[in-house]
């Protein structure tokens, strides 16, 4: 948001977790692609909660392609799961 120049705030200062770098979303993410036992198995993670500015909802950007690279999917409206 600071950079389309929206807010003066970054992430942090509003709670949010950044999406990148140490303790960011995605490296607590990729911290679960282990079970509590340290085998590795498929846990997928999918993005349910996003504000309308974030670039990670342009399918082409680079930072959706990140998240890709991380095993990190964007909901969709009308999404399911089933449980």
């Amino acid at each position: 948001m600071i950079r389309l120049g929206l807010s003066k705030k970054t992430s942090a200062d509003m709670g949010h977790l950044p999406q990148t770098g140490s303790g960011g979303m995605i490296e607590t993410l990729d911290s679960l692609d282990v079970d509590r036992t340290g085998n590795a198995g498929r846990v997928r993670k999918v993005l349910i909660h996003i504000n309308n500015t974030n670039p990670i909802l342009v399918e082409d950007g680079p930072e959706r392609r990140v998240l890709a690279e991380h095993g990190i999917e964007v909901a969709y409206d009308g999404m399911a799961f089933e449980l």
